[in-house]
């Protein structure tokens, strides 16, 4: 099980490549064999799952009935941006595809955040104002999460 963590600034290329931060990779199980699958985020960013953790999702994925409409539209939307096993080159990046850059609004610089199972990948303008758009600070929000989660 993958427990990514930590925040990275990096560069991509001009090839649209990002090279998966060492501490980042030294996380990956071996099931994940170096191979990944990239998807939109819930906001805009990008997901980017090792292998062994897209298969759990896709998993989950399978078990959503197909006769509801909101289960239709989140399988479509969430797989028509899903690219393809991309598996690490020789340098340790990952080549991803430009309209998921587009998406995110990706050009250049990225913030990569480790998000326990999956890794995300953000403009960094576009992260900040995520951060400073939470109506509460992040003490409030510690307390109701945590709290909600004892509560089980």
């Amino acid at each position: 099980m993958s427990s990514f963590k930590g925040r990275y600034e990096y560069v991509l290329d001009s090839k649209g490549r990002l090279n998966i931060p060492v501490k980042l990779r030294k996380t990956l199980s071996s099931e994940a064999r170096d191979t990944f699958v990239v998807t939109r985020g819930d906001e805009k960013c990008l997901y980017l799952y090792p292998l062994d953790e897209w298969t759990k999702l896709e998993e989950r994925l399978h078990s959503l009935d197909k006769f509801k409409e909101k289960h239709r539209y989140m399988l479509r939307s969430l797989l028509s941006w899903t690219s393809d096993e991309i598996v690490l080159d020789s340098q340790s990046r990952i080549s991803v595809p430009k309209n998921l850059l587009e998406f995110a609004e990706i050009e250049k610089e990225v913030v990569i955040i480790g998000a326990l199972e999956r890794i995300e990948v953000w403009n960094p303008k576009t992260f900040n104002e995520y951060l400073n758009s939470q109506q509460e600070n992040y003490a409030t929000i510690v307390e109701q999460v945590m709290a909600a989660g004892l509560d089980k």
